[in-house]
């Protein structure tokens, strides 16, 4: 069973169409209600967001191989 919502004209470029696997009840919480700001968001559904931290850095073994882990904020 799959279930169309409707979106904002803001998030046309999305799909509108979900598997009702996918969704999950809605519970009214007057918290949940958020002011939108404008994103440009590209044709490939891209957004440009720019980091304000780094929060902890490590480095793993992996095959032989080290990665580098970074949690950035």
């Amino acid at each position: 069973m799959a279930y169309e919502i409707a979106l904002p004209p803001q998030l046309t470029n999305l799909h509108f169409v979900f598997h009702v696997s996918q969704l999950k009840k809605y519970v009214p919480d007057a918290s949940h209600v958020l002011e939108m700001e404008d994103l440009p968001i590209r044709e490939d559904l891209t957004v440009d967001v720019q980091p304000v931290a780094i929060e902890d850095h490590q480095m793993k073994q992996l095959k032989g191989r080290t990665i580098s882990l970074v949690k950035v904020v």
